[in-house]
């Protein structure tokens, strides 16, 4: 692991690539990054972000709708069929 960790510093040093030693977290077990959550068992969702969307109320405007659809969107990676459930809408 140090040795990888070792190779990415230098090829961002080669390529004077500047990190964010605030923002960076190296050697972690687990951590989210846009919105998904990584561990050793893959990538899932945040649970944080889908009981947000859980949360809000039906839509009754057409933009609402299309404003909902392009939240739940973002996730539709791990919903199975999401075309075909969110087509009626």
């Amino acid at each position: 692991c140090l040795h990888n960790l070792s190779l990415v510093l230098e090829r961002c040093q080669e390529t004077n690539l500047v990190l964010n030693w605030e923002k960076c977290h190296f050697m972690v077990k687990q951590g989210i990054v846009l919105g998904h959550s990584i561990s050793c068992k893959g990538i899932e969702v945040d649970k944080a972000k889908t009981e947000v969307i859980a949360k809000l109320s039906p839509s009754t405007s057409v933009k609402g709708v299309r404003s909902f659809l392009g939240n739940a969107s973002f996730y539709r990676w791990f919903i199975k069929d999401f075309s075909k459930i969110s087509r009626p809408l």
